[in-house]
């Protein structure tokens, strides 16, 4: 079994691996782990790391987390940064042992955000449910960009290509209006009518 020892909230059966995209897709869909809730300081064994959904915490201060960019030695465990995902943020990791925490990488990270684009659906900016750019060990390449159910794994830092995944699956819905993703959306689903805005939706 895989730990974190720096993060024993948390347990990993197994490390992910990367798979090919499917024509036309961008990064891989991982297993539904549902989306129970937990308290702090409860440890959470993940069947697959790093995990795209899965139990996590629902109190302020634990989970969602704040979007930011956490550091190196910061706690960003993803029994909070999980909630971000059901919400429909963005969660991307590094990876130190792999490589990703020089100063010019850090400096990287914590640009990410300059340019990150609106959701799709709801149009909620950057900093109300993601991006959370956090470390984590416990995955097969040097970067990993989370949606539920979805990861996109990267040995280079690529702006655009995680900007683009997260446009196209950060929030999903069917053409019948009802929401496919996140499991919690921030807005209504969108109506036939042009003029009919998302409203805000309870955290």
């Amino acid at each position: 079994m895989f730990a974190s020892a720096a993060s024993p909230a948390y347990a990993c059966t197994a490390i992910d691996t990367v798979q090919p995209a499917a024509s036309g897709e961008l990064g891989q869909i991982q297993p539904d782990m549902g989306n129970a809730h937990v308290q702090p300081g409860d440890k959470v064994t993940y069947p697959i790391c790093p995990p795209a959904s899965g139990k996590h915490i629902n109190q302020s201060g634990f989970g969602p987390l704040q979007p930011k960019v956490y550091g190196p030695d910061d706690q960003s465990v993803p029994n909070g940064w999980v909630h971000n995902l059901e919400h429909g943020g963005l969660v991307l990791l590094y990876s130190c042992d792999k490589g990703a925490c020089n100063d010019s990488d850090l400096q990287l990270l914590r640009d990410f955000a300059t340019g990150f684009p609106n959701s799709p659906v709801c149009g909620l900016a950057a900093g109300i449910v993601g991006p959370v750019v956090a470390r984590f060990e416990d995955m097969p390449t040097r970067y990993a960009a989370l949606l539920w159910n979805r990861a996109l794994y990267l040995d280079t830092l690529d702006d655009q290509e995680i900007y683009d995944f997260f446009t196209r699956y950060g929030e999903r819905v069917s053409s019948d209006g009802t929401w496919l993703a996140p499991p919690e959306p921030q807005c209504a689903a969108p109506t036939a009518s042009p003029s009919a805005g998302p409203s805000p939706a309870a955290s």
